[in-house]
């Protein structure tokens, strides 16, 4: 991959290379960080997104973790798989689609003023190529928040991701960021898996 020339040839392979949308087809409607983690996650969100805004919640699920209390003008959402995407409340649109086979995504650009990617980074095969996507949509100075815990589906996580422990999580998710144009990336520690699951968040702006 020319954009990360220092990672390894295989460093994006997975274990299980069959194909994802058949993989992801039976719904999971359950939360795959624990109450306290989601709990940091939303107050995240709280103070960083503006109220009234377009949102695109990448690779989302059933919940979006957004403060109930806060409203936009459209939350998009982009999964695989329909089922959970239609049972989330917090969508006004959504698509199904797999990023590691089409990275190129169907939204205007300059047309969003958020991103999130919730737990779900470890899986994309062509992660600039999907972030630099992400940066096209988002107006410029709109952040993209992305999340990730310690759990994973090992058969589907890149290879390079189930190599690392979590603040080599942080610095490859801050590599992808750069590598894909967004400008002030930093990480901060959401909760230290001290009392719920451990979650970071990579923050940057297009």
């Amino acid at each position: 991959m020319t954009t990360l020339p220092e990672l390894p040839a295989t460093a994006f392979a997975k274990q299980d290379g069959g194909d994802d949308l058949a993989f992801y087809a039976p719904p999971r409607l359950v939360t795959h960080i624990d109450e306290g983690a989601v709990a940091a996650l939303t107050d995240c969100y709280r103070r960083l997104l503006s109220p009234g805004g377009a949102v695109l919640d990448l690779m989302s699920s059933w919940v979006s973790h957004l403060p109930d209390d806060v409203e936009f003008e459209e939350v998009i959402g982009h999964g695989m798989n329909a089922a959970e995407l239609a049972a989330n409340p917090r969508l006004d649109r959504w698509f199904v689609q797999d990023l590691n086979a089409h990275p190129v995504l169907p939204l205007a650009t300059d047309s969003l003023d958020a991103a999130l990617c919730c737990v779900g980074v470890q899986y994309l095969q062509q992660p600039v190529a999907v972030l630099a996507e992400v940066r096209r949509a988002l107006r410029p100075g709109s952040p993209l928040i992305v999340s990730f815990s310690n759990r994973c589906f090992p058969t589907k996580a890149v290879a390079i991701w189930r190599s690392l422990d979590t603040a080599g999580h942080a610095r490859l998710v801050r590599l992808y960021l750069d590598r894909a144009g967004f400008a002030d990336v930093e990480a901060l520690m959401l909760a230290d898996g001290r009392t719920s699951d451990p979650l970071v968040a990579v923050i940057g702006r297009a």
